[in-house]
């Protein structure tokens, strides 16, 4: 995977609302206020740095211990587990309410972007990072990724909330959960081909 995957990457989890965004329209609408919107932004966005970093430093951490080639090799059996799980099953991730405080969302989004395998797809890249840079390397690679999911998530909440709201989002909505699992499934294959 190379630095335009990474970027991509964090694209697509901007663009998916259980990353985020539609969280933060929905506080933003709730409370009828644009600054709850915004405020909720890089709070999220932390949260999902946070899951994606200790995906980075558990890599960097056994690199030294692990070969690339089984860490390949479990990772991408991990990824094709976890994606096939997330697809065959019919359980939605939930929150108990929309009143969060700040730090509240930013636990909520760390465990969401956990449970979504938000740094489980870029497990190839890490692994491909040189050992003596494992971990500030995956780090950085972790840093970039988050901020094009946060430039993604912020563009697409502020559009929803200025000028869609949530009339669009009932007309338009489709199953964001089914294509994430499916590219981690996909992201996983390409692991396993990869280590072979």
């Amino acid at each position: 995977m190379t630095i335009a995957a990474v970027i991509l990457l964090g694209a697509f989890h901007g663009l998916n609302p259980a990353m985020g965004w539609l969280f933060a329209v929905a506080r933003g609408l709730q409370e009828r206020s644009r600054d709850q919107l915004l405020q909720s932004l890089p709070v999220i966005a932390a949260g999902h740095l946070a899951s994606v970093a200790l995906v980075a430093l558990v890599v960097g951490a056994t690199g030294s211990l692990v070969t690339g080639t089984v860490l390949s090799v479990a990772g991408g059996v991990l990824l094709v587990g976890f994606g096939l799980w997330r697809l065959l099953s019919k359980r939605h991730f939930r929150w108990v309410g929309m009143r969060l405080s700040l730090p509240q969302l930013a636990a909520w989004s760390f465990l969401m972007s956990s449970a979504h395998g938000a740094g489980l797809m870029l497990i190839p890249v890490f692994t491909g990072l040189h050992r003596g840079h494992a971990i500030s390397g995956g780090l950085g690679v972790a840093a970039l990724h988050t901020l094009a999911m946060f430039a993604v998530a912020g563009t697409v909440a502020v559009v929803v909330y200025e000028v869609a709201g949530l009339t669009f989002l009932r007309r338009a909505w489709f199953n964001v959960d089914r294509m994430w699992a499916a590219a981690l499934v996909g992201a996983g294959i390409i692991t396993l081909a990869q280590a072979a």
